[in-house]
């Protein structure tokens, strides 16, 4: 194989325009941060700029993960932000109306508690779908509207403080001097991968989000594997809702988790899943999701307005998709996109006192 042939290949793979992007948004930073890749040790625990995309933008991966499911199949779900919201009001009263906040049991049932909240918005998710047929959009626009007002009911309309060290680990504290956020997200992403590329659940999830019809009468319970996915996508949420209000030691109804579903769905298309659905890539959508908390992280850093900062994300995402696009790189960068194949050769007209032919099928 020649080089020009391993570059094409190289930057035919689904990954390698994403990874790019991160790569050259990292360096932006360098300019304005000279000692942005520099990592240190204080106290045992690892810091610096890397550590702090990673750590902020667990949240965001857990999300995009079950969003990534969710979409493979050919549906979308806004109403994560709102779970987001709920897990962590939920777990945050139970422990603030605890007289020992620290007390490991407690913690570990309010953390149950506001799961099994986030199971219950999954499973009414892929009810509304798979067996009401409402469209996902819609059916996931209810907890999306009505989920913030019940994050405000549990917390009153106030934002509840807590001061619970075994709930601070989740989402800020440090295990192996890195941060402990990072295990959670690296188990749930190990154990999505295993299910999905070791298994056939992941075939089944394709034939579904392809044609869930189709799947429906070669014997797939195309219902099952919806509801699956939501929830699935539901308990992502509620985990990186856990993560949030640990790392501010705080439940705010509100503000909690507010556009993640947007930020989760733009990291799956930047990972080069299709909206349409079938095909995904979870490891595209970890690597969508660190770049949009990097870009985050580089509009803060060069300073860009913050009246102004949407706009610039904006941008830079519509980059990401375009060079994506195999047809804009051809009409860019020269080249032909991929085509279907080499056409059928003409048919050959036959006499017309030719004998018949038996055609063998």
């Amino acid at each position: 194989m020649t080089t020009t042939s391993r570059w094409r290949a190289l930057t035919h793979h689904h990954l390698f325009w994403p990874v790019a992007v991160l790569v050259a948004l990292l360096l932006v930073n360098v300019p304005f941060t000279p000692d942005f890749f520099a990592i240190h040790m204080t106290n045992g625990h690892l810091y610096g700029s890397l550590v702090s995309i990673v750590l902020f933008g667990s949240p965001l991966i857990l999300v995009a993960v079950g969003m990534t499911l969710v979409i493979a199949t050919g549906g979308i779900d806004l109403s994560v932000g709102a779970v987001v919201a709920i897990t962590g009001a939920l777990t945050c009263s139970y422990i603030s109306d605890r007289a020992d906040q620290g007390a490991l049991s407690a913690v570990l049932l309010a953390m149950g508690l506001g799961l099994i909240a986030a199971v219950v918005c999954g499973l009414w998710n892929g009810f509304l779908v798979a067996r009401m047929g409402i469209q996902p959009i819609i059916a996931t626009l209810i907890i999306m509207v009505a989920g913030r007002g019940v994050a405000q009911l549990i917390t009153d309309g106030q934002i509840i403080t807590i001061n619970s060290e075994p709930y601070k680990l989740i989402g800020g504290g440090y295990w192996l001097t890195l941060p402990f956020s990072i295990f959670v997200v690296a188990a749930v992403v190990a154990v999505t991968v295993l299910l999905t590329r070791r298994t056939a659940l992941g075939l089944l999830v394709e034939s579904v989000g392809g044609n869930a019809e189709a799947s429906r009468l070669v014997g797939i319970r195309s219902m099952r594997i919806k509801i699956m996915v939501y929830v699935f996508c539901a308990v992502c949420a509620g985990i990186a809702g856990l993560m949030i209000s640990s790392n501010t030691s705080a439940a705010d109804g509100n503000n909690a988790g507010l556009w993640i579903e947007l930020d989760a769905i733009l990291a799956v298309v930047i990972g080069g899943t299709s909206l349409l659905g079938g095909r995904f890539s979870i490891g595209g959508t970890v690597v969508g999701a660190l770049v949009i908390q990097t870009l985050t992280t580089t509009i803060y850093t060069i300073g860009v307005p913050t009246q102004t900062n949407l706009v610039f994300k904006a941008a830079v995402v519509i980059v990401v998709c375009l060079l994506q696009s195999p047809k804009f790189r051809a009409k860019v960068f020269g080249g032909r996109a991929k085509t279907a194949g080499p056409a059928a050769p003409a048919a050959v007209a036959e006499p017309a006192d030719s004998a018949p032919k038996m055609e063998v099928s």
